[in-house]
Parts: C-alpha cells; structure tokens; sequence
C-alpha cells in the first residue's frame, strides 16, 4: 500500500498541464504515440538527472539567489523559443502539402522532451521541494533501499501518466480534422510562450524586489 501511494503521487505529480504534457499533445496529434511518448521519456530522464542531484546533496547549491535567477532567465528563454518554433513550424507545415512536410525523428521528440524539462524552473522547483520533503521525510524512517523503492515507485507513476498521455493524444488525433489540429498546436506554442513569460517575470521579481 505504501508504494501505490507513492505510484500515485507521482500520477498527481505529472497530472497538472505543463510544458511537457502540452509538448506531448501537440507531439502526439501532430506526429503519433511514439513522438509523444518519447517526448515524456526525455522529460523523464532530465526527471532522474535533478533527483540524483537532490539525493546527493545538490539541491543546498541550487538555492543560491543568482543561480536561481539564472534557472528562471534560461526557463525563460528556452520556452519562449520552443513555443515561437512550435507555431512557426505549425504555421510552415499548414501551407505545406502532406508529402513535403518535414518529418521529425524519434530521438528529435527526445531530445525535445529532455531539453523541455531539464530547462524547467517547474521541474527544478519539484524535485527541490516535494521530492526534498519527501525524501528528508522518509530518510529518518527508512532504509536506503526503500528509499530508493519509494523513488521508483514516483517515476512509475510518472511514466504512467506520460504513457496515457501519448495514448490519449495519438487516439484523438484519428478523430480531429486537420484545423483543429492546427488550433491545438497553436494554443500549444501560446501555453509555452505563456509558461516562459512567467519565469522571466519571476526572474524579475526575484532581481529588483
């Protein structure tokens, strides 16, 4: 029982629209699961990269203001960037016929996962803080292994969540006509532009108040 409730909280973790989950529907409608699913696969990775970093200490670093306001400023640029390409490549594929559009690999979808999440104040902030008190909660009552057990059973639910995810968006892409396809990919750009705008405006905050 204590493990599923650790599966869970990694579903309710990953639940709450972000850049990733906009990533992977607009990945999936446009492109199928496998782009979608690699694309949280990715997120996933830069995901174990920041726990490690937690686990190990790290995190007593990652506090520092100017490293934060740096965090927050490259968040910032990186998403601001991926959201005006997503809308510019959306806007080049709508005046291209099917057969001269641009195919985008595998390993693109998952370097474009990766690189999403690992410039993520967001992701940054979660393994910090939720991760952070769970593990600084379960290190006084567990054994090493269980800890790991624990951590495990977060990225189960994680990698759940991102599999229905890439299920759910290449399933309605079969039901979707091609406009509003086009729509959802738009809003997707918009909601990473959005999301970039935050942080720079947190970096902001940060330096002059």
């Amino acid at each position: 029982m204590i493990v599923l409730s650790y599966v869970l909280l990694g579903i309710s973790l990953a639940a709450p629209m972000g850049p990733v989950n906009a990533a992977q529907v607009n990945k999936g409608l446009r492109l199928g699961f496998y782009h979608s699913w690699l694309v949280g696969l990715g997120a996933m990775v830069a995901d174990a990269f920041y726990m490690g970093a937690v686990y190990i200490g790290l995190s007593k670093f990652l506090m520092y203001e100017g490293v934060n306001v740096f965090l927050w400023l490259f968040g910032c640029f990186v998403l601001i960037y991926t959201g005006v390409e997503t809308i510019v490549k959306t806007t080049a594929n709508a005046n291209m016929s099917a057969e001269v559009r641009k195919k985008e690999t595998l390993w693109q979808s998952f370097q474009f996962g990766f690189f999403l999440s690992i410039s993520n104040p967001l992701t940054i902030l979660f393994w910090l803080g939720i991760y952070g008190s769970v593990l600084a909660k379960t290190i006084t009552m567990y054994e090493p292994t269980q800890i790991w057990l624990y951590s495990c059973a977060i990225f189960l639910g994680i990698a759940l969540w991102d599999f229905l995810m890439a299920v759910i968006s290449s399933t309605a892409k079969h039901f979707m006509s091609d406009r509003l396809k086009l729509g959802i990919s738009y809003v997707s750009g918009c909601c990473l532009i959005g999301f970039g705008a935050y942080f720079g405006l947190h970096a902001v905050e940060v330096l002059f108040y």
